[in-house]
């Protein structure tokens, strides 16, 4: 129901922010998408040899998710911190707002990350238009060089991917530990089922994160998330592979029911009911932000172990006689399993 729905869109169909020979830059943020609020996506691909250039967030912390490739990233932080690191599939890292970073493709192949901003419209600057907004004897006075020094810079705006000449100048500390990387799926997960499981990038696990967290979410077609709420974090998510219904309730009554496939955003407010269920027999992958560092649910299992059967049948409007025999759960278990018929698509 891409199109229709108020709470989906898609970063496969999204016209990129930027485009070229050497990769792209795909945002969706609260102009492409207004229900969110707090998060945005962006999704970037560089081929070998490419450079995101040097920038920094104005307004977000960020933490990116590497589907393929090797990259350097390289980050200039508070107070002259500074760290380089290498990122492969299945690890992360993350940004602070303000904070000069840079990514650069040091593979063989095509680089391809997912990317989380703490902000749904997220701002930044770039290293070359700063350079350019001051004047040649300012940066001569910076430097302790002659204006003329500067003469030749190209002050064009930035084209936020650019071109690396000759081979990666990789340091030789790039492969120690780092704050600022995560190897999430190298994680065991802690939540693991029969029919799912989640890794958890935040801050239980990852000390870096303030603002933000990541769930890598896997369902087999045997299991499905339980219908939850989150009180008091936002839910953005990312399909990386098959397809999935999804239901959420607003608070007006009305009910969002949508499909989601390979490259689908979806994103859920603060404490809306919703679910996730597999649709055909290929398992989902989803990435799934979030605006808090720890996020937690209410799930609708231990919702039913809250209060009396008496409470719960006049609630529903029912006799206690006819009420269905909950079990008792008192801590929710994210999957369930999915022991009846799936319901028709509509």
């Amino acid at each position: 129901m891409i199109g229709t729905s108020p709470h989906v869109t898609s970063l496969a169909t999204t016209s990129p922010a930027f485009e070229s020979e050497l990769g792209s830059v795909t945002l969706v943020d609260a102009d492409a998408l207004p229900i969110l609020s707090g998060l945005s996506i962006k999704r970037v691909v560089l081929e070998p040899g490419a450079i995101r250039e040097p920038q920094w967030n104005v307004n977000a912390n960020q933490i990116g998710y590497c589907l393929s490739g090797t990259v350097l990233v390289s980050i200039l932080g508070n107070a002259d911190v500074f760290s380089s690191f290498v990122v492969t599939a299945g690890q992360m890292y993350h940004v602070e707002s303000g904070a000069l970073y840079h990514i650069e493709n040091v593979g063989d192949g095509r680089a391809e990350f997912i990317l989380a901003l703490r902000d749904e419209r997220p701002r930044h600057f770039s290293l070359r238009d700063s350079f350019g907004a001051m004047t040649d004897a300012v940066l001569g006075n910076t430097y302790d060089l002659p204006a003329s020094a500067f003469a030749a810079l190209d002050r064009s705006p930035a084209q936020q991917i650019v071109r690396r000449e000759g081979t990666p100048d990789i340091p030789s500390t790039a492969g120690l530990p780092n704050a600022h990387l995560f190897d999430l799926e190298g994680q065991h997960p802690p939540l693991s089922y029969a029919y799912g499981s989640a890794r958890l990038a935040r801050s239980q696990y990852w000390a870096a994160l303030e603002d933000i967290s990541m769930y890598s979410l896997r369902i087999k077609d045997s299991g499905m998330r339980e219908p939850h709420w989150h009180p008091v974090t936002g839910e953005m998510g990312y399909v990386e592979k098959g397809h999935a219904r999804m239901r959420v309730l607003d608070p007006d009554g009305a009910l969002d029911e949508y499909v989601l496939g390979p490259g689908d955003v979806y994103f859920v407010p603060r404490a809306f009911p919703h679910h996730i269920e597999v649709l055909g027999e290929d398992d989902i992958h989803f990435l799934i932000f979030f605006d808090q560092p720890m996020p937690a649910d209410i799930g609708y299992r231990a919702s039913a172990s809250a209060f009396s059967r008496e409470v719960l049948a006049a609630s529903f409007g029912m006799s206690e006689r006819d009420l269905p025999r909950f079990p008792f759960t008192p801590v929710d278990p994210l999957f369930v399993a999915r022991a009846n018929p799936s319901d028709p698509v509509r």
